[in-house]
């Protein structure tokens, strides 16, 4: 993966020949309202899976129809974007790392942030359809229940609910602490807030380079967006549960509340 996981409108615009541009917005706002030029449509529900291999995971196979649908290359640098501040989009981004795609990048903001200063397209590109082979899954960033659970009781770890506030206080996994996904978007931007704002918020709850981070949130995408704000960070140990809090209770295991 580069170190790059997320790069600006400009860089997007510099590059708009080399790379391919990922749009996951319903199929209506890609048609009625626009969107990058030469991006592709790939809305977030083509992706998105009940009862893949690791929840809301699609099959390798239905990845694969996927993306050859949307003619992209197993190399292809690929940036993804959406209109939610890019947490529909670090789905898409968490899904290609799993699947073995290295070179893919969140645009930072997402297309209103795009359209302030560049333009935009209404027409979509002409795509040649591809077979692209997805790489070996990397179930290792996915854990189960037990590793969250050994996770919250270990002093090198941190666990994560990435959820908002009130739903944490009706109810969150003992130990862990709580960082609403949003708190590290810029309303004004639409992006990332700098990079030494969001450590300096992750480090007043706990969560710094030097433990493991296991994530957890009732939303696959929620947990996606802060996955990717970590990779961008430089993280280098993080991981999430890809079950929710209502299977952590279903199962029998105990909540807290504030």
């Amino acid at each position: 993966m580069t170190d790059d996981w997320v790069v600006s409108a400009d860089w997007l615009a510099a590059h708009l020949d080399s790379v391919r541009v990922v749009d996951v917005r319903d199929a209506w706002e890609y048609d009625g309202i626009g969107h990058v030029p030469d991006a592709v449509s790939v809305p977030f529900d083509s992706f998105r899976q009940e009862g893949g291999p690791e929840g809301m995971m699609p099959t390798r196979e239905d990845w694969e129809a996927t993306l050859s649908e949307a003619g992209i290359e197993s190399g292809d640098t690929v940036v993804a974007y959406d209109d939610t501040h890019g947490v529909f989009a670090a789905r898409f981004l968490v899904t290609a790392l799993y699947y073995g795609h290295d070179d893919v990048r969140l645009l930072d903001g997402d297309y209103s942030a795009w359209i302030r200063d560049h333009g935009a397209s209404s027409e979509p590109p002409d795509v040649t359809p591809t077979d692209y082979e997805a790489g070996d899954p990397d179930s290792g960033v996915f854990v189960d229940a037990d590793d969250v659970a050994a996770a919250a009781e270990d002093d090198d770890a941190v666990v994560v609910d990435t959820r908002e506030p009130w739903e944490f206080e009706e109810g969150h996994i003992p130990g862990a602490v709580n960082l609403d996904w949003k708190e590290v978007v810029d309303d004004d931007t639409r992006g990332l807030k700098p990079r030494d704002a969001v450590e300096e918020l992750l480090a007043s709850r706990g969560v710094t380079r030097e433990k493991r981070v296991v994530l957890y949130c009732n939303t696959a995408r929620r947990i996606s967006h802060t996955f990717a704000v970590l990779g961008w960070l430089g993280f280098p140990d993080v991981a999430f549960y890809e079950g929710s809090l209502t299977e952590w209770e279903a199962d029998g295991r105990p909540i807290e509340s504030n």
